[in-house]
């Protein structure tokens, strides 16, 4: 059987990126790959042939050195000299003047050099592909990664048939009670996970980066990919195709910068490349939205973008030529809000998402709780006498309301106070209303 361009060859429920040992595995044209290399010679000067290879992220044997020796023979490239070794690899390359003309009208469509892209295609399959590698949670696996917060049971059980929903998830209540906690275990245990993603899309002559070293983390290979004990080496045959890197299931945080066009294709009117969203960087993991309903776009036309995906589970991204493409949309986003949800959504948009959790305040005994591990954790001396004093005089007097995040907060003013007196960090009465003015403010 002959294997077809970008095809995957992994087996069904899983998706490894196909070894690449001709051109035509590519899936890209042998001209647009000749401009890329020029271009790459022009930002960066005399290389060598191992390093172009490294550079496109394409194997030398079989491709890269076939690009090369059209680019000679069509007097774009030439050879400077040789360091060691035998083979187009060993050469240093310089780019000509007729290169340079053809690199700089390149330039002009897009400025792109750096890895090779894969087809638009070849993505698509892939995510659905890495779709069923998901871990289904259980009621042990929630209490493990849930192990360093107090939670009330209720909540608990309701938060890991929400994860295991891979669809949405709404959160919301009270400031500081751990909602974005939540949200970033969640993430914790979708980083022990990992997956493939290509460093940048093709599609229609454009370029789609993909891959951010901010947004994440690159994952172990398990094996060295040529078989010869260095992980990442370019020079020989490699195992799989290396425009994909191995990368942990990935975890996107966005707050207040999020606008309606940073959910959809970026255009760059200098590079004249394309970045991709949120949710094609976050396809395969969470994408959570804190402080939802304080980004500077009205929170009913946030989520009205919203629609679409999460009924569908595809998206459709706009190229700046006007086409509109479909991308799959395996995303579990996590809206997290400190307001009030009457306030940012109606009932006909809550009902499209799948889960809403009401995330409260402590109890008393759950308060208690959170405090002594806090005080433990952070070497504050604790007992019951002092916390009955906190919660009777600037709680239940002042008709204050519980928040699981004020014993992390009054235990640091602690801190600071007997680091100042040079005193230890007890829970004495006195201690107690320092930290207590210092921090609380009544509005």
């Amino acid at each position: 059987m002959t294997r077809q361009p970008g095809k995957t060859s992994a087996p069904m429920g899983g998706f490894t990126p196909p070894q690449i040992n001709s051109l035509e595995d590519t899936g890209l044209s042998p001209l647009w790959l000749q401009d890329l290399i020029l271009k790459v010679l022009y930002f960066r000067g005399y290389m060598t042939g191992f390093k172009i290879s490294e550079e496109i992220t394409l194997p030398l044997s079989g491709v890269t050195d076939q690009l090369l020796t059209a680019l000679k023979q069509e007097k774009f490239i030439e050879t400077k000299s040789a360091q060691g070794g035998l083979g187009e690899g060993a050469y240093t390359y310089g780019i000509t003047s007729a290169g340079i003309l053809r690199a700089r009208e390149a330039m002009e469509r897009s400025q792109y050099a750096g890895p090779a892209p894969v087809p638009f295609e070849v993505y698509n399959e892939s995510i659905r592909r890495q779709k069923s590698g998901r871990l289904t949670v259980t009621t042990r696996t929630m209490r493990q990664i849930l192990s360093q917060m107090v939670i009330s049971e209720a909540t608990f059980q309701r938060l890991g048939p929400a994860l295991n929903s891979g669809s949405s998830i709404f959160m919301y209540g009270p400031p500081g009670n751990g909602k974005t906690s939540i949200a970033r275990a969640f993430g914790n245990l979708v980083l022990s996970q990992n997956m493939y993603i290509p460093y940048a899309l093709y599609l229609d002559g454009q370029v789609i980066k993909v891959y951010d070293a901010v947004s994440h983390s690159l994952a172990p290979e398990t094996e060295p990919m040529n078989g010869t004990g260095i992980t990442g080496n370019l020079r020989t045959n490699m195992r799989r195709d290396p425009r994909w890197v191995k990368i942990r299931r990935p975890f996107i945080v966005v707050g207040g910068e999020l606008t309606l066009e940073g959910l959809d294709l970026v255009f760059d009117d200098t590079t004249k490349f394309y970045e991709a969203p949120f949710q094609v960087k976050a396809n395969g993991g969470i994408l959570l939205i804190d402080d939802f309903g304080r980004q500077q776009v009205r929170p009913r036309d946030l989520l009205n973008r919203w629609i679409v995906p999460l009924e569908n589970r595809v998206d459709y991204l706009r190229l700046h030529t006007g086409r509109k493409v479909e991308v799959p949309f395996d995303v579990l986003i996590v809206f997290s809000t400190n307001l009030p949800p009457k306030d940012l959504v109606d009932e006909a948009f809550l009902r499209r998402l799948r889960h809403k959790i009401e995330i409260g305040d402590p109890t008393f005994e759950e308060y208690r709780e959170i405090f002594k591990r806090v005080a433990q954790d952070k070497r504050v001396e604790y007992n019951d006498q002092g916390l009955a004093y906190l919660l009777q005089e600037w709680y239940i007097k002042r008709n204050r309301k519980l928040r699981a995040s004020h014993p992390r907060d009054l235990c640091d003013q602690i801190i600071d106070i007997s680091s100042y007196l040079a005193v230890p960090a007890t829970m004495s009465r006195e201690m107690i209303d320092h930290a207590c003015k210092a921090f609380f403010v009544d509005i």
